[in-house]
């Protein structure tokens, strides 16, 4: 159980790390996704089903659908700017 824990952080800490580092802003959408499922993860194994179901709803599903629509919306006005 620990070395999945430790494994879930790494895999936490690389995804933080894309995420400065990657140019594309969805792409940086997605891994601030991935960070929120897995932070979720973690809460399940400490036992607090409330707070992981609360973050993989709230901090992964919602807010992945409002910044994705948000890049849509922007990224189609650029578009309509430009012709």
């Amino acid at each position: 159980m620990l070395y999945l824990l430790a494994f879930l952080v790494v895999v936490m800490l690389i995804a933080g790390i894309a995420v400065i580092l990657v140019k594309d802003i969805l792409s940086a959408v997605i891994l601030t996704t991935v960070i929120s499922l897995v932070v979720s993860i973690i809460f399940l194994f400490i036992a607090s089903p409330d707070v992981a179901i609360t973050e993989a709803a709230i901090g992964a599903a919602l807010t992945t659908v409002v910044f994705v629509i948000a890049i849509k919306r922007t990224r189609s006005k650029e578009t309509t700017d430009k012709e």
